[in-house]
């Protein structure tokens, strides 16, 4: 096995051998999975809404600096939607993770409070404009959110989004989206890609805590059957089209539509919407129903079985350094 270091801004940044972030995917990462990452040579990082309470997320934390051995990072709702979100910044802080995932809303007063502490600040976006604000605002890095990502996908290709956020940005540029091996790993630096962060392919794992259902779908399916739906949260996300799905469909029904747009019920309707579409993925994500409803995206084409996530690092960089 071929464990090369790969050089990149983000592998310089936080002193890893592989510029690889396993991507924060709700429900779905844990401990476990953020030490194997960074014991395998990778960086990784948690939401911090995978726990229920503030004192549950600092355990984490505490936990994986005593097992990792390596930096990590934390993933942070920063809009008004988080009502914890004051508490968990808090603890982020004071327990002083190597680096925050901002998403959704400003990341105005993350950055200023987690620099103040010593902590990298990296910002999903999903365009120029959004990337330039951060950027103006001291993030470390760009968390580029293509429209091949897993879950809430951006609308610009990867092709696209990497070499404008390069020509445009000088912070470095993380790609998210779109990597199921090495080989389109390699692809996406020659774009320009600073780093990586990897999702879908890191369901499948053995220290994954989610249901054998969830994971033996990622085997099953493919890039083909991953489909947009807006049913789950009001806002759009992959998911794996199961037959529930279809018969369900993905677009929001007459009276949804409506509700959703009404000035004074759509922050009300949105929030009921993305509380029992939370509740239906979590159902899903951990016991057997037939009410499968499984984020994840094109990416999951590579999983053909279930594997300890080193492994999956290890193919990652041995692919990488096979590909011309």
């Amino acid at each position: 096995m071929n464990n090369t270091e790969i050089k990149a801004p983000l592998s310089e940044m936080l002193n890893i051998r592989y510029p690889i972030i396993i991507a924060p995917m709700f429900l779905v990462s844990n401990t476990k999975m953020i030490i194997a990452g960074v014991k395998a040579g990778a960086t990784a990082a948690v939401p911090a809404m995978n726990y229920r309470t503030t004192d549950e997320l600092r355990s984490a934390i505490q936990e994986i600096k005593k097992e990792a051995g390596g930096p990590f990072g934390i993933n942070l709702i920063v809009n008004k939607s988080n009502f914890t979100y004051k508490e968990q910044l808090a603890a982020i802080c004071e327990e002083k993770v190597d680096f925050i995932i901002t998403s959704l809303g400003s990341p105005e007063e993350t950055i200023k409070e987690a620099h103040k502490n010593g902590i990298k600040v990296f910002c999903d976006v999903t365009n120029l404009k959004y990337a330039k604000k951060v950027e103006s605002l001291g993030a470390d890095a760009l968390i580029a959110v293509n429209k091949e990502a897993g879950g809430h996908a951006g609308k610009v290709s990867i092709k696209d989004l990497v070499p404008k956020l390069k020509k445009y940005c000088k912070i470095p540029v993380i790609s998210a989206g779109g990597v199921g091996n090495g080989y389109e790993m390699k692809a996406i630096k020659d774009l320009g890609a600073d780093g990586f962060s990897i999702g879908s392919i890191f369901i499948a794992t053995d220290e994954s805590d989610v249901s054998e259902e969830y994971k033996q779908a990622c085997v099953d399916y493919g890039k083909d059957d991953i489909v947009m739906t807006s049913k789950l949260s009001g806002t759009p996300c992959t998911v794996i089209k199961t037959p529930y799905v279809e018969k369900i469909g993905t677009e929001q029904n007459w009276l949804e539509r409506i509700l959703n747009k009404n000035r004074r019920l759509k922050k009300w309707f949105k929030a009921f919407t993305f509380v029992r579409g939370m509740k239906r993925l979590q159902k899903a994500a951990f016991s057997a129903t037939y009410k499968t409803i499984w984020c994840a995206g094109p990416t999951i084409e590579h999983v053909k079985a279930v594997r300890p996530i080193k492994d999956i690092i290890d193919q990652l960089v041995t692919e990488f350094h096979e590909a011309k």
